[in-house]
């Protein structure tokens, strides 16, 4: 079955996750993922949806309608294979990875998602999901900067260095990183 990505972004408002449930429900489409969120007082997410690909057209039509709602943009994502296939040792990307999870917190300053991704992609590790945001600090005053990131790391890669690396980044930027 053809797999659909879908971006959204709209005004927040309550009733937008059900317009867009019903144009996809209306498709014959499955809703199988999403990272939705309100963010400065916008609606935004992905969403990656199933529908049989006599629909696929028709679907996206619908959605272009939600404009004025939402405007959604869709994406060819891989399509579900119905019998997955467990003979092959690369039979998915996490066949030989394992997952770390970094958490940051530290005071706010422009340039810390550049640094920590800097140092991921020198490692050629791939993030998976990242959640960010800032909040007042508590008796300091000023803004708290946290991050919560979860990475993919091949088998092949130095995880000690990895550490290292991370280790010296907080230092330099005055955070604290703690990796699981």
């Amino acid at each position: 079955m053809p797999r659909l990505v879908l971006t959204v972004i709209g005004d927040d408002r309550a009733g937008l996750v059900n317009a867009l449930a019903d144009v996809v429900t209306a498709h014959d489409g499955n809703w199988e993922d999403s990272q939705l969120a309100e963010l400065a007082g916008k609606f935004a997410g992905i969403v990656v949806v199933g529908v049989p690909a006599e629909r696929v057209d028709e679907l996206t039509a619908a959605l272009n309608e939600l404009d004025g709602l939402l405007e959604v943009t869709t994406h060819p994502g891989a399509e579900v294979d119905a019998v997955p296939d467990d003979t092959s040792p690369d039979s998915s990307p996490d066949s030989a990875s394992q997952r770390l999870t970094l958490d940051l917190l530290g005071n706010d300053s422009p340039g810390i998602v550049r640094e920590v991704s800097s140092v991921l992609s020198r490692h050629e590790l791939s993030i998976e999901t990242m959640t960010t945001g800032t909040r007042e600090a508590p008796m300091a005053g000023g803004l708290l900067f946290e991050a919560h990131v979860v990475v993919r790391v091949p088998a092949k890669s130095d995880t000690g260095a990895l550490r290292a690396d991370l280790e010296k980044l907080a230092s330099e930027l005055l955070v604290d990183i703690a990796v699981a």
